[in-house]
């Protein structure tokens, strides 16, 4: 990618994202392709389900890493393709049952699959998505895939569970922020690089070096994340905003006003996330300002992201290497892009 003169913040997002998955459009379109034709591997009456949900919108990103990390060693294959959907379809799974837990409305501009068809259904077929994945990954002919779909999976539900179980709980969620998204955001990302470079005959050290990478770069994806429901515009994110602080997930910046806040303050803030109103929303924005929270979020983003580019070091020059910097880059530019909408 060549240097854009212009200020990060006023590169346009799309033609960013573009640029770096451009390469990549082939495989992600075979990925498409397949998750089409997963929709109608369930039983009749539920495919309707299968393609709302598997629909092909959302920017791909763990495909898109699968791509990237396994162009670092040469072409892509077929064998990527289905990685990545496997991959894509635990992802999805989860989306879904995280919408009825946030009781969330919107999804990538679309209604949820809870919205649409209700709570009972959506946790069925997220139920079904997960198995469908499982099912998929034993067609390899190695149980290495399998075993770590299922390890991933595995990670990824309990590090739900734990954020659950620390609803509302500041001290407790403090001490394990990053632990749990690590576990509930982090490990899919790692999971594409890592199978990947597993199925590119990457070296031992190769692999751990992009499991690092998808790893540090998960990390800060969910902490951008958690900064657009606090901070970020319903209309531009595609999905509903603010079901963090409605279900009492005490994401970064909000752990971090906790802790500098005045014990006046400290017991405020506790107060209206146990008490939780929709009005609470513009006093909670204001202990968020007076704390300063946002640009030390921003930092943990950036030094994530360093880690990441420097896990990649040992990677040789590549197009794939190249892609998965831009990635990087991008990530900044849209962290950068919400911080010039603050006030």
């Amino acid at each position: 990618m060549g240097a854009d003169p212009r200020p990060v913040s006023e590169i346009d997002p799309a033609s960013f994202w573009k640029k770096i998955v451009e390469p990549a459009e082939p495989f992600l379109n075979a990925v498409n392709q397949q998750l089409i034709r997963q929709a109608h591997e369930f039983d009749p009456q539920i495919v309707p389900y299968a393609e709302h949900a598997l629909n092909g919108s959302g920017k791909h990103l763990r495909p898109t890493l699968v791509a990237l990390a396994a162009g670092c060693f040469g072409k892509p294959n077929e064998s990527h393709v289905t990685a990545a959907v496997i991959i894509e379809m635990v992802h999805l799974a989860t989306l879904v049952h995280d919408d009825v837990m946030d009781e969330a409305q919107i999804r990538r501009g679309n209604a949820t699959v809870a919205a649409k068809w209700g709570n009972e259904i959506a946790v069925l077929f997220g139920d079904c998505l997960f198995a469908q994945a499982l099912k998929l990954a034993s067609n390899f002919p190695t149980t290495e895939v399998c075993r770590a779909v299922a390890l991933a999976t595995n990670t990824v539900c309990s590090g739900e569970i734990l954020q659950t179980q620390q609803r509302r709980n500041f001290p407790a969620a403090r001490r394990d922020y990053f632990r749990v998204i690590e576990m509930k955001t982090g490990e899919l990302f790692t999971l594409s690089c890592d199978l990947a470079a597993f199925l590119s005959d990457a070296t031992a050290e190769q692999r751990a070096a992009l499991r690092e990478f998808g790893a540090a770069v998960g990390t800060a994806y969910q902490v951008y994340d958690d900064c657009v429901d606090l901070f970020g515009k319903e209309a531009d994110a595609g999905k509903s905003l603010g079901t963090d602080l409605a279900k009492g997930k005490l994401t970064w910046p909000l752990l971090l006003a906790w802790e500098k806040a005045t014990p006046a303050d400290r017991t405020s803030l506790e107060s209206m996330i146990q008490n939780w109103q929709p009005e609470n929303f513009s006093a909670v924005d204001a202990l968020l300002e007076k704390y300063g929270t946002f640009q030390p979020s921003v930092q943990v983003i950036e030094n994530y992201l360093e880690k990441a580019r420097q896990a990649l070091r040992i990677i040789p020059a590549s197009p794939g290497r190249t892609g998965l910097l831009g990635l990087t880059d991008f990530l900044l530019q849209q962290t950068s892009v919400l911080a010039v909408e603050q006030p």
